[in-house]
């Protein structure tokens, strides 16, 4: 009995530190909204706010910036509020900012999104004058950026702050998945026309990266040879007289995107999509 007693010892200590540390969680972000909440009233807009999917292109995979509450299982947005002397796109810049350190990021409002639960229980636990406990009306915002360029930061309110594969993502608080689904297909669309790759990819890749890109995005395969002559037809890519170095293969041409040529294409649409 004793030997049974000494062998659990170890776990029955586990599970009450988890439990302590979990409450002291939960007191800390408490005791921290409480206070936020009477400064948030006097410097943000109303009932609005700003949920920012960022996706990012690492390892042939595109992911997704996710953050988790102090005293929450569930994984949310980087997102927040807009200040009384901002417009939507400054306060998702902001928001950006604080969350990875990136500036000059690609931004697109993609939806609004107005359920009357949308945050049902979420705060069940706070007075009903918490300013996060209030309706809020939220704007969708995608950014495409540089994986290599984001180190995603933790703030007072988070602890955890992660990169996350988009074919393998955690369970979602409120309604975060929905509008994370909604910017997928957004982007998916856009390809047919609009050109995509210039915020995901580094300023250098190769022809095979860029179908890899795609590929992912549209969750499909692409045949090799029209993806080629469809980007060449394009005409936003320049070509390197250098090929990239190494490997037991045949070296890759390198390209990048024609600035210039790119931005026009965003605004004009492409000659044919996918």
């Amino acid at each position: 009995m004793k030997t049974a007693i000494f062998f659990f010892y170890p776990l029955i200590l586990y599970i009450v530190l988890y439990i302590l540390h979990a409450y002291i969680c939960r007191m800390q972000l408490k005791k921290l909204l409480e206070k936020k909440s009477a400064e948030a009233k006097r410097i943000y807009l109303p009932h609005i706010s700003v949920d920012c999917v960022v996706f990012g292109f690492h390892g042939g995979m595109l992911k997704v910036l996710l953050t988790k509450l102090k005293d929450q299982e569930l994984w949310g947005l980087p997102g927040g509020y807009m200040l009384k002397t901002e417009n939507v796109h400054e306060a998702a810049s902001r928001i950006l900012k604080e969350r990875t350190g990136a500036e000059n990021i690609y931004l697109q409002e993609f939806g609004t999104f107005t359920s009357l639960n949308r945050s049902e229980g979420f705060f069940k636990d706070y007075p009903d004058s918490l300013w996060n406990k209030q309706r809020f009306i939220s704007i969708g915002m995608f950014a495409l950026v540089d994986y290599e360029d984001v180190t995603p930061i933790t703030d007072d309110f988070s602890a955890a702050c992660e990169w996350k594969d988009i074919s393998d993502l955690p369970p979602f608080m409120m309604d975060h998945r929905e509008i994370t689904d909604k910017a997928l297909l957004t982007l998916r669309k856009e390809l047919n026309y609009k050109p995509i790759g210039y915020n995901l990819l580094p300023a250098e890749f190769t022809m095979p990266e860029l179908q890899r890109l795609y590929e992912t995005i549209l969750n499909k395969k692409l045949n090799r040879g029209n993806f080629y002559r469809k980007m060449i037809s394009y005409d936003i890519l320049d070509q390197f007289e250098e090929t990239r170095k190494g490997g037991a293969h045949r070296s890759p041409n390198l390209y990048c995107f024609n600035v210039k040529k790119y931005q026009q294409a965003l605004k004009d649409g492409l000659k044919e999509g996918w």
